[in-house]
């Protein structure tokens, strides 16, 4: 029976004894035995009662178990919902009681106080350990290493992921087997991936980067991933030589270039380094290309969409853009106020569409239909700009946008002349309420380690570079930005902390 997404990722991998997952201890677990995994894991599932179409949420950490976990619920025609690690009971509630999941799967430590979410939600509770130990796994025992992979079409679910929710509540966007099996097929040809690759995999597998673009791209191709934990410099200088390609978030970049160990000799072997999630610093793009000859190819993707432009492969890699639209999406620039297509250069929101775009959000008919227009656009809540080149330039989230005295203020315009400052690591603009201006432009620095910025020279340089009505009001020194899981800065929480910058003395 057809089951494109299993089919076309993992089925055809059964009986080969290629390598998949190199591991941290020196193991190697080849396509076979892994399948074979996935295959005992989906008979426990159906065997507690799931059929197709059942939502399955997972809470744990990461192991080759809980990436078999995600196979085994392609395989039995289960929706794979994979939740934060830093998630609290509280939220898990929410995503649980949301979803309708039928059944609940987490790490020992966390089953006691999730056992009342799930008898109140009617939802079966099982756990799964970073050890590759628990109760999911021990049920694993004697069930059969093959099974009669469930029917299912390139239009049905396969995964529901939930936004970060910094607004309101989550939502979950519903994603189908075509929006990953596309995706996956695209990236392989355009980021040249084949058998021959090896990926150092050292992100997240509850997030779409780690798990539908790191992992179904190396599924896809057939090569083999280094599965690391976490991000650990040890282990990743470790293994690099022994490594084709590495996916990345910013984070992963600085702590490499930190480390005097990171030469161009440790990455010669290397022929890829990719980089998403957040924004790229163009000064990381510089050191990282001069110590190792190598440019960061930096991409942009979403939640709802996975991957949406790239920069080239073959050709220049642009520091502060993130390239192209990928071959079968379409993207414009278009007005928030009116919908219509911009002029060439000019700022406005991000649409996009293609098979990438997912189906809409999960029991949110109104939401799905404010952000995924008729004519299948997504609006994307990113602002940017195509330069003469074709290049796009992500400005910021459109939440983002500051508007002072009846001006639109982009954070990232004067984010960029922040950072060129001596002195400064990085920076966040944010708008902040003001009794004159409605709101005012606040920029917050972190120094570069040992340094002290000059904050009169920065505000000249600001002054010389940006028009008046755009120069932050203030600026302040912090030792680092918050950021979430995946490293993107939190500006919310920055416009939480810093609201009373301005407030009237006494008001």
């Amino acid at each position: 029976m057809a089951n494109p997404l299993y089919d076309r990722l993992f089925g055809k991998h059964a009986g080969k004894p290629t390598p998949f997952l190199h591991l941290p201890d020196g193991a190697v677990l080849t396509h076979d035995a892994f399948l074979q995994m996935a295959a005992r894991l989906a008979h426990v599932l159906t065997g507690l009662g799931l059929r197709p179409g059942d939502r399955l949420a997972a809470q744990v950490q990461k192991s080759p178990e809980a990436l078999a976990l995600y196979a085994a619920c392609v395989q039995a025609g289960v929706v794979f919902l994979p939740l934060n690690t830093g998630y609290t009971v509280d939220e898990l509630a929410y995503f649980i009681e949301n979803s309708g999941a039928a059944l609940v799967v987490c790490d020992g430590p966390g089953a006691t106080a999730l056992a009342p979410v799930c008898n109140r939600l009617g939802a079966g509770l099982k756990t799964l350990n970073a050890d590759g130990s628990g109760s999911l796994t021990g049920d694993m025992a004697g069930m059969p290493a093959s099974f009669a992979t469930a029917e299912r079409t390139e239009e049905d679910l396969a995964a529901l992921l939930y936004t970060s929710g910094t607004t309101g509540r989550s939502k979950g966007a519903m994603l189908t087997q075509t929006n990953l099996l596309s995706n996956a097929e695209t990236l392989v040809e355009y980021w040249r991936f084949t058998a021959d690759d090896v990926l150092l995999h050292a992100l997240p597998i509850f997030h779409t980067h780690g798990l539908f673009v790191a992992t179904n791209v190396t599924l896809a191709a057939g090569g083999a991933m280094v599965f690391l934990p976490k991000f650990d410099l040890d282990a990743i200088i470790g293994w690099m030589p022994r490594a084709t390609a590495m996916m990345g978030v910013p984070t992963f970049y600085t702590r490499l270039l930190d480390d005097a160990r990171f030469t161009r000799d440790l990455a010669s072997h290397m022929r890829l380094f990719i980089s998403g999630s957040a924004p790229l610093l163009a000064e990381t793009h510089r050191q990282f290309e001069e110590r190792t000859g190598h440019r960061i190819l930096e991409r942009y993707g979403m939640t709802e969409t996975n991957m949406n432009t790239s920069n080239p492969y073959d050709g220049e890699r642009r520091a502060g853009t993130v390239g192209f639209p990928l071959p079968g999406v379409e993207l414009k620039i278009t007005d928030p106020a009116t919908g219509e297509t911009v002029a060439p250069g000019e700022v406005g929101q991000i649409e996009v569409r293609g098979d990438n775009v997912f189906k809409g959000y999960w029991q949110m008919p109104e939401k799905t239909r404010e952000e995924l227009r008729d004519d299948g656009f997504f609006i994307t809540g990113d602002l940017g700009r195509i330069d003469e080149e074709g290049y796009v330039h992500i400005v910021g989230r459109n939440k983002d946008l500051i508007i002072s005295g009846g001006y639109n203020i982009y954070p990232k315009e004067v984010e960029i002349v922040l950072d060129e400052q001596p002195g400064v690591l990085e920076s966040a603009v944010i708008g902040v309420p003001h009794p004159d201006f409605g709101e005012t432009v606040l920029g917050i620095i972190v120094p570069k380690p040992g340094e002290m910025p000059d904050l009169d020279a920065i505000s000249e340089a600001v002054a010389a570079s940006l028009a008046r009505f755009k120069h932050p009001r203030k600026l302040i020194v912090v030792d680092e930005l918050p950021r979430n899981t995946m490293a993107k800065v939190q500006k919310n929480l920055l416009r939480e902390a810093y609201a009373d910058t301005f407030a009237p003395v006494g008001g």
